[in-house]
């Protein structure tokens, strides 16, 4: 009977240590930094489409992911920020979404983008606008605004 309680608390003792280890070194993905405390408003006029930094962090423009949707329907081509030339856009974005600028987007610095009419859903005046912004897949920003006619 003893070689059997023997086996039995040497099993229960593997046990537990194995769990105390696995608890000791908890989770081995990193901790994830925080986004980016930012304020933007969003305007939106025909087909240009402009984020203004108002106010908090910098934005590290070659980090920022930008998704645009029409009245609830995402573009067919998002904008690929920083960019000059890009299918489903007027080529020329300006501010921290062109790729000719410095990368560092500021407060008080506007952004643009022009929906080519090869796009769809095409921002038309009346429609709801809304765009998404993360930085290296942390997000930082959802803005809404309605289409105002040129």
């Amino acid at each position: 009977m003893a070689p059997v309680a023997g086996v039995l608390l040497l099993a229960i003792t593997v046990v537990l240590a194995g769990g105390v280890v696995t608890v000791a070194l908890g989770d081995p993905v990193a901790p994830t930094d925080p986004a980016p405390a930012t304020s933007l408003s969003l305007s939106a006029t025909d087909d240009r489409i402009t984020v203004t930094h108002r106010g908090g962090d910098a934005l590290d423009a070659s980090e920022l992911d930008v998704r645009v949707s029409v009245d609830g329907e995402p573009l067919a081509r998002q904008p690929p920020v920083p960019f000059f030339s890009a299918a489903g856009f007027h080529p020329g974005p300006t501010g921290a979404f062109n790729a000719a600028r410095d990368d560092r987007w500021r407060v008080g610095e506007s952004a643009s983008v022009r929906v080519a009419g090869t796009n769809d859903p095409v921002p038309d005046p009346g429609a709801t606008v809304v765009v998404e912004l993360s930085v290296d897949g942390r997000p930082v920003a959802t803005l809404e605004t309605v289409v105002e006619p040129d």
